[in-house]
Formats: structure tokens, sequence, C-alpha cells
């Protein structure tokens, strides 16, 4: 959490001094206008979460082909060392009441279900951020809109692809595990039924 707020705090800053050299508006106007574009996303990505928190689990289930990984995307996951910087990136779950950071039941295959779930939703709710983002440009006026809205909806969907990466490169993984634990289940149903 602490490497994001200081992402969007530097972003912030950088954006704003840009814009003060440049002499783009007032000192004042660049600095309330950076801290308003921030606020706005924000609010535009916590309104998205809570929306699609909102929506039934059925939609987001684990065989829905919406939120299928294929190899081909799981190659680039790899290429891209995902496993390698996924645990650092800012998980807000468990203010909706879930929390991806941590497997607490990994012997559930209830709680693997829901955790793909609450993944799928996270998926969703990320890539709704990426556009939503650039609204706060109509928000503000003239060259504004281009040298401060544009750099901070930029840094917000630089924000919101590196959780979209990391919960696409788990799913695959947790879906095995799901696998693996309704096969045995299946098998000691059967053994229980045969006895």
């Amino acid at each position: 959490m602490t490497l994001y707020l200081s992402v969007i705090a530097i972003a912030v800053a950088i954006i704003s001094a840009v814009n003060i050299v440049f002499s783009t508006a007032s000192w004042y106007y660049i600095i309330i206008a950076a801290l308003w574009c921030t606020a706005l996303q924000f609010a535009f990505d916590i309104s998205i979460a809570g929306i699609i928190k909102a929506m039934p689990d059925r939609w987001f289930g684990v065989d829905n082909p919406h939120y299928l990984v294929t190899d081909r995307e799981r190659r680039f996951y790899g290429k891209l060392k995902v496993r390698y910087w996924k645990d650092y990136v800012w998980e807000l779950g468990g203010i909706g009441g879930f929390s991806k950071k941590v497997l607490k039941e990994p012997d559930s295959p209830e709680y693997i279900e829901k955790f793909i779930i609450e993944c799928n939703k996270g998926v969703l709710t990320h890539r709704l951020s990426y556009p939503v983002g650039f609204l706060a440009m109509l928000t503000l006026p003239n060259i504004c809109s281009l040298t401060i809205a544009l750099p901070v909806a930029i840094v917000n969907l630089f924000l919101n692809i590196l959780p979209t990466l990391a919960l696409r490169y788990n799913t695959p993984m947790l879906k095995a595990v799901l696998k693996r634990m309704r096969k045995k289940e299946a098998k000691q149903q059967a053994t229980v039924i045969s006895e």
C-alpha cells in the first residue's frame, strides 16, 4: 500500500511541477486540479468496485468463459515475471470483505471457489477502471485536461493494469487446486458409496 501511495504522490508532484514550470495555469490551480483528478480516480475506482461487489457471484463463476486464462496469456505473464512482483501490488479486497492477499483456507474447495470468484470480480473492476479514469479529463478546461487530467488518468491506468495481471496470473493455479480437490472429493464419495 505504501508503494502505491508513494507512486501516486510522486506522480502528482511531478505532474504539478511540470505544469507549474510551463505555466499552464496558476500554481495553486495546478495543485488543486492535480489533487482533484486524483480524488476523482479514487472515487471512480471505489464506485466501480462497489457496483461489481453487489453483482451476483454466479456471474463470475469458476467456469465462466469470459475469465478463462489461455496458455498464451500464461506464457505472457511468465515473460513479465508476474510471480516475482505480484505480492507488491495493492490489494484492497479486504475492505470489501474478502482479502486476496493470502489463502486463508487452502483445504476448502468452497473457499477456493469463492477466491476465484473474487479474483474474477477484481479483474472486471480493474478493467472497467481503465477507461473510466479518463472521464476526469472532462472536468478540467483547456490545456489542463491534457496536461493534468490525462497524466493522472494514465497513472491510474497503470496502477489498475498491475492488479489485473496479478489476478489473472493467480486464477489458473487456483482453478488447478480446485480441480484436484473436487477429484479427491469425488473419489472419496465413490469409495463411501461402494462400501
